[in-house]
């Protein structure tokens, strides 16, 4: 069945960075679909005229998939906002189609954001892809990523043998067995978002900055201390010289109400122009 998505949407453009940094085996592509399991029941997400063929069908799969594909982001107030912003409206033009996707769970995005830590995205692919063949539910094409229970039984040395540094794997193990509401995480404002987060050992500013732009789609999230951001923002906007955390996190109130969406349509357009 369809999942309607407001066009204009390319789906192939909005799904690179599932190829460009590889598989972790949570989300697969695979024979041009993106495979994930959902209730049990692995799911394949294609393009088709309109938005995307999501088979099988249920209302908990459209559902994920509706949230992985970004449909949560107000695209088209985007686009209004970007055409009076002399250096994202070329942006956004270049990018006629994107529309950022989203890590659907909280569990997962929060082990995303450890792994991705300090070290290249597709070297943290391939070490949540150990973590999630190990620890997972495996599928024909995709497996299910691990339940936070599932983990919350592993040990450090287990982790360590998967690639994870000694800190890593700490960090993910006391994630899984802490108290932190991640279901209730989605009804609070961003500041106590982020309060929340970085209580928990090895959970930043960073981890927090990025589970609100890329978990819960919020609105004002300005990841100002991710290193690609920050160099996106510099060569589009400090004609490439090096800004502090400070110097882009001051930045960021020139792209309200929109800074997330700048932020990941700056980080696209950065990998474009590379």
């Amino acid at each position: 069945m369809l999942l309607e998505i407001p066009e204009p949407y390319d789906f192939t453009l909005s799904t690179v960075r599932f190829r460009d940094f590889g598989s972790d085996r949570a989300t697969v592509w695979h024979e041009g679909g993106l495979h994930r399991v959902v209730a049990g029941r692995e799911v394949r997400v294609r393009a088709a005229p309109g938005g995307v063929e999501v088979e099988p069908w249920s209302e908990e799969a459209a559902a994920e998939v509706a949230r992985l594909l970004g449909l949560a982001f107000d695209l088209a107030g985007f686009r209004v906002f970007a055409a009076e912003e002399p250096v994202l409206s070329g942006i956004a033009q270049r990018l006629s189609g994107f529309r950022p996707t989203l890590n659907p769970r909280p569990f997962e995005a929060l082990v995303v954001a450890i792994t991705s830590q300090q070290i290249s995205l597709r070297a943290a692919a391939a070490i949540r892809a150990n973590l999630v063949e190990r620890f997972g539910v495996r599928h024909e094409h995709a497996w299910e990523f691990p339940t936070r229970e599932r983990l919350a039984r592993v040990r450090p040395s287990e982790l360590l043998v998967l690639g994870f540094s000694g800190r890593k794997a700490e960090y993910v193990l006391e994630l899984a067995q802490s108290d932190l509401d991640l279901d209730g995480l989605a009804t609070l404002p961003d500041d106590a978002v982020i309060e929340r987060i970085t209580a928990v050992r090895g959970l930043g500013r960073w981890t927090a900055d990025w589970y609100l732009a890329r978990h819960l789609a919020r609105p004002s999230a300005w990841p100002a201390g991710d290193l690609g951001v920050r160099k996106a923002v510099s060569t589009f906007y400090a004609a490439g010289r090096p800004l502090s955390i400070e110097e882009v996190r001051s930045m960021g109130e020139r792209f309200a109400p929109f800074q997330n969406l700048s932020a990941q349509f700056l980080l696209a357009g950065a990998r474009m122009a590379g």
